[in-house]
């Protein structure tokens, strides 16, 4: 049971001049979690002690949901399937506590179902990818955002899904995520600089086309491109543009762990880009949560 009173009480003693009784009160807060927001919320609104008492509820609402992201991003990573969509959401919950994440299952479904209703098991993995393009980007007017590529609203699942819009891999992310629903055996690989998919080989394809497959992958994908495909010597030619080695984690896919830690890593780039130094320090601090 939530003492409203105890809370309330504590709400009312804010704007104490005397800091130490404010840290009290703020800690005391803290423990409470996400349950004292509601209070902490309609005191913003209805009580009018001034703008310290508004700025001080401010801090302590912003530093108990760090705190509850926190918690999930940790419950998350210790969880055993370590879920691709609710991680990408405990990541936007950090910038969008109130996010509707109703929306954001019901235009993957729906653009699920417009994938599904065209796809069938006599098709092969080009013809799928092809019909999987067609609406995704075609139909639902995913692209890559190269005019605005560094901005935090590139990253966010609910801001992407908004405006159709994203960096490379947050429309991954959310193609491989709908991909994978349909039983599309497509995953994230984490290339230096880049993100895309591969489509592997599950079947064992290549053998019968008498192809090499040293990576266990037919093809890859490139959403930031609208789906180009490419092939392994692809990758090979871009990592020689920025002289790196042939590593096999470039052409493997990557787990959901190294997905969403790529997540909070680009974030904090595009705080730094502005720099928002107080929005790097918490980000850093929930990446390194994930190592």
């Amino acid at each position: 049971m939530v003492d409203e009173n105890s809370i309330k009480a504590l709400i009312s003693l804010i704007d104490d001049p005397d800091e130490q009784i404010f840290e009290h009160v703020r800690d005391k807060l803290l423990t409470y979690g996400p349950y004292a927001i509601p209070f902490l919320e309609n005191s913003w609104e209805d009580d009018t002690y001034g703008l310290i008492f508004q700025s001080r509820i401010e801090q302590i609402i912003h530093e108990i949901q760090f705190e509850n992201t926190k918690f999930q991003l940790k419950s998350w990573y210790d969880s055993a399937d370590k879920d691709l969509l609710e991680g990408a959401i405990i990541v936007a919950k950090y910038q969008y506590s109130g996010l509707n994440e109703t929306a954001i299952t019901q235009t993957i479904q729906q653009i699920r179902r417009d994938i599904w209703l065209e796809l069938n098991n006599k098709q092969t993995a080009f013809e799928q990818v092809k019909i999987f393009n067609r609406i995704f980007f075609g139909e639902h007017h995913f692209h890559g955002d190269s005019k605005h590529f560094h901005s935090p609203m590139n990253s966010f699942i609910n801001t992407v899904i908004e405006s159709r819009k994203g960096n490379p891999l947050s429309l991954s992310l959310i193609y491989s995520i709908i991909a994978q629903s349909l039983d599309l055996p497509i995953y994230g690989v984490n290339l230096p600089n880049h993100f895309i998919l591969a489509y592997l080989d599950e079947n064992g394809s290549s053998l019968f086309l008498q192809e090499k497959n040293e990576f266990g992958v037919l093809f890859y994908i490139n959403p930031f491109s609208k789906g180009s495909i490419l092939d392994a010597n692809s990758i090979k030619e871009f990592l020689d543009g920025l002289h790196l080695p042939h590593h096999r984690e470039y052409f493997e896919p990557c787990s959901n762990t190294s997905i969403i830690r790529r997540m909070l890593t680009n974030l904090i780039s595009s705080f730094q880009e502005v720099g928002n130094s107080e929005k790097v320090f918490e980000l850093t601090e929930l990446r390194d949560i994930l190592d």
